[in-house]
């Protein structure tokens, strides 16, 4: 566990996470092929978004009425009048607000479900060599977090942006028709109100980015940690991960209070200034009153609209932190989204032949994985498997084995070299159709959160329910699928903790069974069950395996005697081709080497086994 913690995430260049920030908000500019999509919504609620500022606006009118004409001349009926309209003023309010709220909200979500949609079908296309060198918590926090984020702007905070603007606009025309003389000592104050927007604004965009960092950060150790509990439990590591995670919660903790305490001091700041340009107005109209200058209505009417004005402003100036955070979050997306397939489809792919025939070449292949450059996975590797040939690749331990079947699968393409499938460069293969015509059985099979009918048919989904349960007797999982509480339909739990490692092993070879490839690539597929669940698999594997083309990657030599042939790998290189019988004769070659290792030891178990009657009779 504390070589997992070791690493820091990075991508080549500098931290996961951790990209130039922007200094203006024409990143949100990129949010419009999204709302673009919605007009005729949007249309809407900017009609209800100008008749709920004008409704506002036309208060202070009414007002400057009521003062001067129902309260100077005494008129009852004026009176009247004023409050029915005032009670119509609101009601028209209330309802454009309304469609106004519940149209900018409907936008927000569906632009933000369809953002979230995309940047899951892009992360799905992007190749497993991306995924060295990003972490996925990273990713998930760009998935929830930052489209959470963009989800309060577009929903909300564009919204009171738009309606604040018109209210500012609409307000200080209305000053100006009032007064101009206190009109202008009001935008006086409008240079002093906009150097702290923008200067204290800057800074709170730059530590929106750094507490969404660390929320990532978060997340990729709780994803890290709970997908490991096992792990953490059996070697007592709680203890250090409390601590590390505390760690890493109180760093994202004091960059949030950084940046509450820049946006406070930014809303403080402009609150003071416009409130205080606010009462010298007042004291200086007070006095255009007192001289005749101004009828107590205007007075009125204009305190109205500077205090519509200053609000605007005290709302556009707390919008604007929210822009600065929603466009670090869309920086982080289109920076996701911007990233490019390493494995693609060709622009014109070819077909594979048709009937499959399963042959397989290898040509010179050179490979470095990204997270390794330094280090070659393959050197000039060549390898030809005729169709139908059952082979097995054997070696030590980072000598290339598995590396063949991430070219096989195109999950990664060779720097040097060719990989063909029946003749065909992979390259310029459409990638699902060439995995179509591939079955794997990885070594540590992944189980799905869901029942064994849909784990089994995972690569097969229009399969019928005859065909699965085919698959899984063929298998060998039928007996303790059925013996399950809901039987097929029952919930395997997450990554299948309900199964056993040999269960869960079962379902992974129903599930290439299902499917019928061509090819069949099997990473010691057996190595998790025990000699009665091996023997049965094994079986159905055989009668599997028959007629098609088979690469077995096996560290016990005992499950590959009856290859056709075995290749040995060493450092990326084939060191040694033959048979089981060929490759033992030679004595100083690495296969024999690892032969008499296991055999050895082999025949050490099994000593070992037979005196334990005897160590348990004394």
């Amino acid at each position: 566990m504390a070589g997992r913690r070791g690493g820091t995430g990075e991508r080549p260049g500098g931290r996961a996470g951790e990209r130039p920030t922007s200094r203006d908000l024409k990143v949100l500019l990129y949010l419009w092929r999204y709302v673009g999509r919605y007009r005729l919504q949007l249309a809407l609620a900017c009609v209800a978004l100008v008749v709920a500022a004008a409704t506002v606006l036309a208060l202070g009118s009414g007002l400057r009425l009521l003062i001067d004409r129902g309260f100077a001349t005494g008129d009852a009926a004026l009176l009247d009048q004023a409050v029915i309209g005032l009670f119509a003023a609101v009601l028209l309010l209330a309802l454009s607000s309304y469609a106004r709220f519940f149209l900018v909200s409907w936008i927000g979500e569906r632009v933000i479900a369809d953002i979230r949609k995309d940047v899951f079908d892009h992360t799905l296309a992007l190749s497993p060599g991306f995924y060295e060198t990003t972490r996925t918590g990273e990713i998930l926090s760009r998935l929830t977090t930052d489209t959470t984020l963009l989800q309060v702007v577009v929903g909300t905070s564009v919204s009171i942006a738009l309606r604040n603007a018109l209210l500012l606009v609409g307000g200080v025309a209305l000053l100006l028709v009032t007064s101009p003389k206190l009109t202008g000592l009001v935008l006086l104050v409008v240079p002093l109100v906009l150097v702290p927007v923008f200067v204290l604004g800057r800074r709170v965009r730059q530590l929106s980015r750094a507490s969404q960092d660390r929320i990532a950060d978060l997340g990729s150790y709780i994803d890290e940690s709970l997908v490991a509990i096992r792990t953490v439990q059996a070697f007592n590591h709680e203890a250090v991960d409390r601590r590390r995670f505390a760690e890493r919660a109180e760093e994202a903790f004091g960059t949030a209070i950084r940046r509450i305490r820049a946006r406070a001091a930014l809303s403080a700041t402009v609150i003071v200034l416009v409130f205080s340009a606010v009462a010298a107005v007042l004291w200086i109209g007070g006095r255009d009153v007192l001289d005749g200058v101004l009828t107590p209505g205007e007075l009125s009417a204009f305190v109205f609209y500077a205090v519509v004005v200053a609000g605007a402003v005290g709302a556009l100036s707390e919008v604007f932190g929210d822009l600065q955070r929603a466009a670090g979050a869309t920086e982080r997306l289109i920076d996701l989204l911007s990233t490019e397939p390493a494995i693609a489809a060709p622009a014109q792919p070819l077909a594979l032949p048709e009937p499959p025939r399963g042959e397989l070449a290898l040509e010179a292949v050179r490979l470095h994985y990204p997270a390794r450059p330094d280090a070659a996975a393959l050197v000039d590797l060549d390898l030809r498997v005729a169709p139908g040939e059952l082979v097995a690749l054997v070696g030590p331990s980072g000598a290339g084995k598995t590396t063949v079947f991430q070219l096989l699968l195109r999950f990664y393409d060779p720097e040097a070299g060719r990989v063909l499938l029946d003749g065909v460069d992979l390259r310029a293969v459409e990638p699902g159709a060439l995995r179509r015509r591939i079955g794997l059985v990885p070594q540590e099979p992944v189980i799905f959160s869901a029942n064994a009918w849909e784990n089994i048919r995972y690569g097969r989904p229009e399969a019928s329910d005859a065909e699965v349960r085919a698959a899984a007797e063929a298998a060998g999982c039928l007996e303790f699928v059925e013996a399950l509480p809901e039987g097929f339909a029952t919930f395997l739990g997450e990554r299948g903790v309900r199964l056993s490692g040999g269960q869960r092993q079962r379902i992974a070879i129903a599930r290439a069974i299902l499917r019928d490839p061509a090819v069949l690539l099997l990473d010691e597929a057996t190595s998790a069950l025990d000699a009665e669940s091996e023997r049965r698999v094994q079986a159905a594997l055989e009668r599997l395996m028959t007629g098609r083309t088979t690469l077995i990657i096996a560290h016990r030599l005992a499950t590959v005697l009856k290859a056709d042939r075995i290749v040995v790998l060493d450092r990326g290189r084939v060191v040694q081709q033959g048979t089981h019988r060929e490759l033992t004769a030679e004595r100083s070659g690495l296969y024999a080497h690892l032969a008499a290792l296991q055999f050895d030891e082999a025949r050490g178990d099994e000593g070992r086994t037979a005196a334990e009657p005897a160590v348990q009779r004394q």
